[in-house]
């Protein structure tokens, strides 16, 4: 049987939750407005894959956030030397600590 590369494979570890953290979390997320221009780092919640889920490369990641489609958000971000847009829900994203320092 040949071996399939679906959009999750080797995300075993990568996409793990901690034990104390599993389930559905806070909606705390879900009520964040991000900004244009605000940076934000890329962290795929798995418990939530339904709507804007960015593939596993991109995790870990951090991108700026470009404009608003629905409910989700169009997040430029560098890769290798290209720079790629992605559509994201706003449940996998995070303000990045750097500028919320500066701010």
């Amino acid at each position: 049987m040949t071996k399939h590369h679906g959009y999750r494979t080797k995300t075993r570890h990568k996409h793990r939750r901690n034990v104390r953290n599993r389930g559905l979390g806070s909606i705390e997320k879900y009520l964040i407005d991000y900004n244009i221009n605000d940076k934000v780092d890329i962290i795929t919640d798995s418990s939530q894959h339904k709507r804007g889920m960015p593939h596993s490369r991109y995790h870990g990641r951090t991108g700026t956030i470009i404009g608003q489609r629905g409910r989700c958000y169009l997040v430029d971000v560098k890769l290798g030397n290209s720079r790629k847009t992605l559509i994201i829900g706003k449940e996998h994203l995070r303000l990045n600590s750097i500028s919320i320092k500066e701010n």
